[in-house]
């Protein structure tokens, strides 16, 4: 298979779609805004449907009503003191009302919504490529230039506050970061995966680790190991690689549990006293 060109394009771009992912996802986890990643996603389903209404490029419409959300999300619970889960879930419930909405008022039959819903990596461009590797490398040096800030911001906005780190910044700048790294994605692996891979490959790795760094890095190798070995049983047995990708995350969960559990009843039952 690697002697094709679209399929050696695919392999690269679900590797650095992993990457991307598992950052991003790993600090909306800390934050515990798995919901963000959800909202914004189905959010964009209503760029996507006034882009194909209005005769636009979807695309350029979905970037804005993703960072239009997450920024909403963002000046609901600050200005307005809505709780964040539910600002979400009014954005979430907004766009994918307006999705519908144009979808059905545009005349004839939209032939890309499927790939939107449900992803289609193997029609990656090198044009694609160069985006994805940009936008990547954006984001490992806004991590690696404001790491220790990001961690506090993550785990404890109060005390970041406090400590007078640049909350504000820290937040908005991840927040459309994520929107970004959505709207980029979309098309190439689909809604259901690219919410997958913001939230599994972390909680795989949660269960052995527990800090920021080294949680991040073991999201990444679980990410990009799950996401190539998809591509290629997918493309094997002419699947959607994206739901061969999903179910193998939801099978390295399960196994690290069971493993864990197993490990940890281990360990007990050598510390339990002898008679």
């Amino acid at each position: 298979m690697l002697q094709y060109e679209f399929f050696r394009l695919a392999l690269l771009a679900v590797v650095i779609i992993a990457v991307a992912a598992a950052m991003i996802g790993t600090y909306i986890i800390s934050r515990r805004l798995v919901a963000l990643s959800g909202g914004v996603t189905h959010a964009c389903f209503g760029g996507l449907g006034l882009g194909y209404f209005l005769g636009v490029s979807p695309i350029a419409m979905a970037a804005v009503f993703a960072i239009g959300s997450s920024l909403g999300v963002e000046w609901l619970s600050r200005r307005l003191h809505v709780r964040e889960d539910s600002a979400i879930a009014v954005v979430w419930a907004l766009g994918m009302a307006v999705g519908v909405l144009f979808v059905f008022l545009t005349p004839g039959y939209v032939p890309e919504l499927n790939s939107f819903l449900f992803g289609s990596i193997l029609t990656v461009s090198g044009k694609d490529i160069a985006v994805f590797a940009a936008f990547t490398v954006l984001l490992i040096l806004f991590f690696a230039c404001r790491y220790r800030q990001i961690v506090a911001v993550a785990f404890d906005r109060d005390f970041a506050r406090v400590a007078g780190l640049p909350v504000r910044f820290i937040s908005v700048t991840a927040t459309v970061m994520t929107a970004v790294c959505i709207v980029l994605t979309i098309r190439l692996v689909g809604i259901m995966l690219l919410m997958s891979m913001m939230t599994l490959p972390m909680m795989i790795a949660e269960v052995w680790l527990h800090r920021f760094g080294p949680l991040m890095v073991a999201g990444a190798v679980v990410s990009v190991t799950c996401s190539v070995a998809g591509l290629f049983i997918g493309t094997v047995i002419d699947v959607p690689c994206s739901a061969i990708i999903v179910l193998l995350l939801c099978a390295a969960y399960l196994a690290s549990r069971i493993v864990h559990t197993a490990v940890s009843r281990t360990r007990s039952r050598r510390y339990l006293p002898t008679e």
